[in-house]
């Protein structure tokens, strides 16, 4: 091959190069611009729905509100005890599921985590995770409704908890798959049991997500509806006994939203507020505790 030659082939691959170059260029700001297309349609709906629920929310708080109970049709009220119902039912669940979803994610993760029972266990897990909260709430009912012929809000405190613990455990495993192996072999070339790892070293290495994922199931329970009306059902008045049918936010949001009552219809929606405020500072919290962290 000739000077001329090589100079001719030498030119023809760089406008290949540059044709390649122009189309690649070309295909991504195509799917830069669709990419930043879909992100604003997206904000856009949430920004939206974020708008409305401060605008209508924020207009139906009073002081009654946070005083008083669900009224009767076009009398004054409040949603004290719905307020009050989901705190307790939330918190309950929390307090049953938590441990147990801590635990379990520790088996998974420390103890036998290639084991037949493991792989049974995440299975289940998984199951449970994806299963839509409507089953849940019936699998209770009839197992604890049923059975005792009463709602109550022990049986929305169960529905609720089942809903907590796979978050807990399939949290709780991440994190601790996350603590590097040679805290663990440290400890352990000191002579520490390894239960005392497990408190000592990995746990509180992996806390902060932990403690993410506790406060994301608390997010993902407060706003629940399904499986309370299948379970708790609702109440009128003021009630602190869990043996008896209990108000709850989501579920009193779910009866006054459809109501022809406008008293009713703003209770729902400050309702709604409440539950948004609390559910956007649980996950501001949790971004809040694992910046920089496991």
């Amino acid at each position: 091959m000739t000077t001329g030659e090589r100079l001719l082939a030498a030119a023809d691959m760089s406008r290949i190069r540059q044709a390649k170059y122009a189309r690649r260029k070309i295909v991504n700001q195509v799917a830069l611009t669709l990419s930043l297309a879909a992100m604003a349609f997206g904000v856009f709906w949430l920004i939206w729905i974020l708008w409305e629920t401060v605008r209508l929310g924020v207009g139906g708080l009073t002081m009654a509100t946070f005083t008083q109970m669900t009224p009767p049709p076009n009398e004054v009220g409040g949603i004290a005890n719905a307020i009050f119902g989901s705190f307790l039912m939330v918190g309950l669940a929390t307090f049953v599921g938590t441990p147990i979803g801590i635990m379990a994610g520790i088996y998974l993760a420390e103890y036998n985590p290639k084991g037949w029972l493991a792989s049974v266990t995440r299975f289940v897990n998984d199951i449970l995770l994806s299963a839509p909260s409507i089953v849940i709430g019936l699998f209770v009912y009839a197992v604890i409704v049923a059975r005792f012929k009463s709602f109550s809000g022990w049986a929305g405190a169960m529905a609720l908890a089942l809903i907590v613990i796979p978050v807990v455990i399939r949290t709780t495993e991440n994190m601790l798959q996350l603590v590097p192996s040679g805290l663990r072999e440290a400890a352990y070339a000191l002579g520490a049991p390894k239960w005392k790892v497990i408190l000592s070293i990995t746990l509180r290495a992996a806390r902060a997500g932990v403690v993410t994922g506790i406060l994301l199931a608390v997010a993902r329970i407060s706003g629940e509806t399904a499986p309370l009306l299948f379970t708790a059902l609702s109440n009128q008045f003021w009630t602190s006994n869990l043996g008896e049918p209990m108000a709850s936010l989501p579920v009193t949001i779910f009866k006054f939203a459809m109501s022809p009552y406008e008293n009713w219809q703003q209770l729902a929606w400050a309702g709604v507020f409440l539950i948004t405020v609390a559910v956007l500072g649980l996950n501001i919290l949790a971004r809040v505790l694992t910046r920089g962290k496991l």
